[in-house]
């Protein structure tokens, strides 16, 4: 019994996944093949990706963003969740990994699903903004740049209906934004971005020590 979030030892968390993760082999795949590239760091664990396709389908969404897209792990996770005539919008700057991604979204057979945008991401989202786009998606993932992450979190906010759910990754960055002397841009950025949500009266949220911790803000609907 304990009254605080478990510390997770190897065998404990090989025991976690061995329980609980439902790997498709076409994710396994890709996981296998992420993890020989140098910055693998940057791919979410299986169990992540599996509690946001949860999210998926417990909260019915049709229409999702991704920001920052790496070799696809995340959107594909996403796109097997969304209905069949479900759409995520995924966006990214590197031409090499998301050819990672679309070859095993492909396998997967949900290529369809997914509309990749090659650009900057903010330029991307001003763009769905400017299409009047407001408040016409369900879902937002954030894992991107960290210095731009209250950037995106506000166009976020205004693309998403009223009762949708923005995902953001990396919230506790490997333990740096609890000490002091780590004082580098993207850590100074996460712990901002952290304080500001904190008390954002739009939302609500949760912080959770998953992965590398990831906080769930859920866009308030008229009455809340």
């Amino acid at each position: 019994m304990s009254n605080r979030t478990l510390s997770l030892d190897e065998r404990l968390y090989d025991y976690l996944l061995s329980v609980s993760v439902r790997e498709t082999d076409v994710q396994k795949q890709l996981r296998a093949e992420t993890a020989a590239d140098p910055m693998a760091v940057m791919q979410i664990s299986p169990e992540q990706a599996q509690f946001m396709a949860f999210l998926v389908t417990l909260t019915g969404a049709r229409r999702a963003l991704e920001i920052g897209v790496y070799t696809g792990y995340s959107a594909l996770a996403v796109a097997m969740a969304l209905p069949d005539d479900g759409e995520l919008v995924a966006c990214d700057i590197s031409e090499h990994w998301t050819a990672i991604a679309g070859k095993y979204w492909k396998l997967a057979g949900v290529e369809n699903k997914i509309v990749l945008r090659l650009a900057p991401a903010l330029q991307t989202l001003d763009q769905l903004l400017a299409q009047g786009q407001q408040e016409s998606f369900d879902f937002v993932f954030i894992d991107a740049d960290k210095t731009s992450y209250t950037a995106y979190y506000e166009r976020a906010l205004r693309l998403l209906r009223p009762g949708g759910l923005v995902l953001v990754d990396n919230v506790l960055w490997s333990g740096a934004v609890a000490d002091p002397a780590v004082s580098d841009q993207d850590t100074v950025a996460i712990r901002e971005f952290n304080r500001q949500v904190k008390d954002d009266p739009r939302v609500v949220l949760s912080m959770l020590p998953v992965g590398d911790g990831l906080t769930l803000l859920l866009k308030k609907q008229a009455g809340w």
